[in-house]
């Protein structure tokens, strides 16, 4: 398998997955500018929709979409658990938060921010609501280690990406207790510090 990815976006997801899955996988970064690979390849001809994460998977073709290779790579070591089985309610509650961490935290919010043609009144409205949908967010984790309880899942390394860019958008994590807890438990871990590690090399 090849993962092409962008170093700072939500393709560090599934590097994440991959490290906690312990799982060999090759991967060939894509320039956000030139939409070429550092082979040199052109990343259109790969995924036609330019962003990234795509996983090439041995048989040559090729998957597009976060969640859909998050699940991909935890279904491949189903012992792990970080993806609860396929048609178990706990799946779908997974499912459920996956559509909303892409959804309304990170297109319907964050990318906005992200946006140079996005105006300051238009983004401040983001923010705000931004601020009701973490709120959503810190209380599912109130009582518990991860969305889903004490397992590390697919949603859990999504999430934390996400609010990685919070200070870069100026969004305000001060007033939310759990996820701040969430954060510093995620990054802990042994998987997240290795793909910063890798990031830092470069």
């Amino acid at each position: 398998m090849k993962l092409y990815y962008t170093p700072g976006t939500c393709s560090t997801t599934p590097r994440i997955l991959l490290a906690e899955a312990g799982i060999p996988c090759e991967q060939e970064a894509v320039s956000f500018k030139t939409r070429q690979t550092a082979s040199g390849a052109d990343y259109l001809q790969i995924n036609p929709n330019g962003y990234v994460p795509a996983l090439q998977l041995d048989d040559g073709s090729v998957l597009t979409e976060g969640p859909a290779i998050d699940q991909y790579i935890a279904d491949l070591v189903p012992a792990k658990k970080l993806a609860p089985a396929n048609g178990t309610p706990e799946r779908y509650r997974m499912q459920s938060w996956l559509n909303y961490i892409a959804t309304e935290l990170h297109k319907g919010g964050y990318s906005v921010l992200f946006d140079r043609n996005a105006t300051d009144e238009w983004k401040d409205i983001v923010r705000a609501k931004l601020g009701k949908r973490l709120a959503h967010a810190d209380a599912a984790l109130a009582d518990r280690s991860f969305l889903l309880g004490e397992d590390f899942s697919c949603a859990d390394a999504y999430l934390f990406v996400v609010l990685g860019w919070s200070t870069a958008v100026q969004v305000d994590l001060s007033g939310f207790t759990h996820l701040n807890a969430f954060i510093e438990r995620v990054a802990a871990r042994p998987s997240v510090q290795s793909v910063k590690a890798a990031d830092t090399k470069k």
